[in-house]
């Protein structure tokens, strides 16, 4: 009986410790896990970053090493993880025509270097003396590590010849350079930032490798289940008031962030017209971001004009992006938004009541007696500017005005009153029409070349949330089917545009 109660109490302190076991080492609902895929040569930065994240974020960060390009192979077919941290802009271009990621945060710039041990004991001063006889060199390899990879384009056939030659050749660029630092070789090729992190060595700049910089950046993958997570973790790795402070402190030229936040708000300015498009997609934005968008929609004339009346960007409220209903409405804000991307256009038309009961054809019918029309305000809106435009080119304005019974800020409200019988013609955009409008009202052509609205996607080039707004842009353009869909001609495939080269049309000048 004594023997029996002994081995039950043995039992049962063996399962406790079991379950103790399984209760230490088993993951906390409350504490979010990343696994984050990094490039070995940037494991010391991004491991301070991680610990210091942990500590203040109470998110565990797993983290597995590896050369880039060997990163990418096991990726592509495991599609598990959260992040991966490339060494260079090569690697993350493959990625991205591989579909295994999404948005790309720079995190540091690196460029190439020749690494020697300290005081230069062979004298190696260019890449030819690297093919001298007395002098043994390690390579990474090219298939796996992206210093490899970019030397090779780099030196073309002189990087032939350093292959053959080579006294080794590893897969990671922290393993030659370990290697020069105990003094089995003379020299590597590696990055400028590794040379810092191994003692005993020295970089000899060559102006064949120097001249080339690649950015070493995070990288959210396709596959990850919790974007918004990933995403504050590269937000915190690019920070420069975070991540940026250690990667500088480790030797590494940080590539410059946002400022941190753990829930950024980004202010969007945006012409009505945008609005069916873009407000669904603005909310899955900011649900994947884990960030706010705060957006505000209106006639351009009237978001220009406040822009002006705060003065300057030093206003907290002030827009970190800006979404025009055409670009005559950027020059006013050049200087804030220097850089313009058209995504989409649409027509501006007549909008009638169903059946065109009073035979309206051409803007010179608006004019004819008794007409109730409505236009929006040339002062408040990118529409009614434009309408002004083509009505005074057309020698129009003063017969037309005097039939106009409303002037509104934006189409949307002329739309309405059309359908509640208020009004007998309005001049709208396509797009307001497309959908519910469409059974009670007929959409008219109007002839004449200012009858078209190209809407441009600008970011403040001083937003501390620029590259927020940026991911922005490249968000909406992977969402051409709901432009289309709202009615818009797509446009986002075309580069960018310099907002002081935009031409006003003459049409639309002041006279």
């Amino acid at each position: 009986m004594k023997k029996l109660a002994l081995l039950l109490l043995a039992l049962a302190l063996l399962l406790g410790g079991v379950a103790l076991y399984q209760r230490r080492n088993a993951p906390r609902a409350d504490v979010t896990t990343l696994t984050v895929f990094c490039a070995a040569g940037l494991k010391k930065p991004v491991e301070a970053i991680a610990q210091q994240y942990q500590r203040e974020a109470g998110v565990e960060v797993r983290l597995q090493y590896g050369g880039s390009g060997t990163l990418l192979s096991q990726l592509r077919v495991a599609k598990q993880g959260d992040l991966f941290i490339a060494a260079d802009d090569g690697v993350v271009a493959d990625a991205q025509k591989a579909d295994v990621i999404r948005e790309v945060l720079p995190l540091a710039k690196q460029k190439p270097v020749i690494a020697v041990r300290a005081g230069n004991p062979k004298g190696i001063k260019s890449v030819a003396d690297l093919l001298r006889d007395d002098v043994k060199v390690a390579l990474a390899n090219p298939e796996a590590a992206s210093i490899s990879r970019v030397s090779k384009v780099v030196l073309g056939d002189t990087w032939t010849k350093l292959a053959a030659r080579a006294a080794v050749m590893k897969p990671t660029v922290t393993e030659i350079a370990a290697d020069l630092a105990l003094g089995t070789v003379d020299a590597a090729i590696v990055w400028d930032s590794i040379v810092t992190q191994f003692k005993g060595t020295q970089a000899v700049e060559v102006p064949e490798l120097s001249a080339h910089s690649e950015n070493a950046s995070a990288t959210v993958l396709t596959f990850c289940a919790q974007p918004a997570a990933a995403l504050r973790f590269a937000r915190y790795l690019s920070a420069p008031e975070e991540g940026g402070e250690l990667f500088k402190a480790n030797g590494f030229t940080p590539a410059g962030g946002d400022q941190w936040a753990e829930t950024p708000e980004l202010i969007l300015y945006a012409g009505g017209v945008n609005r069916p498009a873009v407000e669904g997609l603005l909310k899955k934005f900011a649900d994947r971001e884990g960030a706010s968008v705060t957006t505000v929609f209106n006639g351009c004339g009237i978001l220009c004009a406040t822009m002006k009346t705060m003065g300057d960007a030093t206003n907290p409220k002030f827009p970190d992006a800006y979404y025009a209903c055409d670009l005559c409405f950027v020059p006013p804000v050049a200087h804030m938004f220097p850089e313009a991307v058209i995504l989409t256009e649409t027509d501006i038309g007549i909008v009638v009541r169903k059946g065109n009961p009073r035979g309206v054809k051409t803007l010179a019918d608006l004019a004819q007696p008794g007409l109730k029309v409505g236009l929006c305000n040339a002062e408040q809106s990118t529409l009614g500017y434009m309408t002004r435009g083509m009505l005074k080119s057309s020698g129009l304005d003063a017969s037309v005005r005097k039939n106009v019974v409303v002037e509104t800020p934006t189409a949307d409200l002329l739309v309405n009153q059309m359908r509640a019988g208020a009004l007998d013609a309005a001049v709208v955009y396509r797009v307001n029409v497309q959908a519910a409008a469409s059974e009670h009202l007929d959409y008219l052509t109007i002839q004449h070349e200012g009858a078209k609205a190209v809407q441009p996607f600008s970011v403040r080039s001083s937003s501390p949330r620029y590259h927020l707004g940026r991911r922005l842009l490249a968000f909406l353009k992977t969402n051409r089917e709901q432009f289309e869909k709202s009615g818009f001609q797509w446009r986002g495939d075309e580069p960018a545009i310099q907002s002081k080269d935009i031409v006003v049309p003459d049409y639309l000048k002041d006279k």
